[in-house]
């Protein structure tokens, strides 16, 4: 006879704020792995960190050549201040001035409604690509928060739009 199965759920009743963002990694040319191998070891010490409102990081592998996380925040506001501080200043910068071989993503969910996602460098199509529209991240889609059609005034990016035309 089987055992019954422990079904169970969770209350985030705590958390009416909660963002989960995906991001992922993948090495489209022999430089890459470089990359790839140093961004996995200093993300991992910026999560070890424990930045404000951060709660949890989990690194995913989808291939040899794909790796990510997944990263829950406890509201936007957190996460889009800690990605205007350096470590991930720096990173973000230097991605989206050469992708050193790799491609870049990240999808995010929010409880409080929205979705976004974004593309730089990837070969093919991936998550919500594969089934909406892809358009240039420009103007209004340059950022999250235009992404998520969210208010207020957005921190000024860590590269602006015009730099990288």
């Amino acid at each position: 006879m089987s055992a019954r199965v422990r079904r169970e759920t969770v209350d985030l009743s705590a958390y009416p704020d909660l963002v989960v963002i995906y991001r992922g990694l993948r090495i489209r040319r022999a430089r890459g792995l470089l990359r790839f191998l140093k961004l996995g070891r200093e993300i991992q010490a910026s999560a070890e960190t424990a930045p404000d409102g951060f709660l949890l990081h989990e690194n995913l592998f989808f291939s040899p050549i794909h790796g990510g996380m997944r990263q829950y925040w406890r509201d936007s506001a957190s996460l889009e201040a800690w990605t205007r501080t350096l470590p991930h200043q720096a990173w973000w910068r230097e991605v989206l001035r050469d992708s050193g071989g790799t491609g870049f993503w990240h999808e995010l969910y929010s409880m409080r409604g929205g979705m976004e996602g974004v593309y730089d460098d990837m070969p093919g199509q991936l998550g919500f690509g594969t089934f909406a529209p892809r358009e240039p991240a420009r103007g209004r889609l340059f950022g999250a928060r235009g992404r998520l059609a969210r208010d207020g005034d957005a921190p000024a990016p860590v590269v602006a739009e015009h730099d990288l035309a």
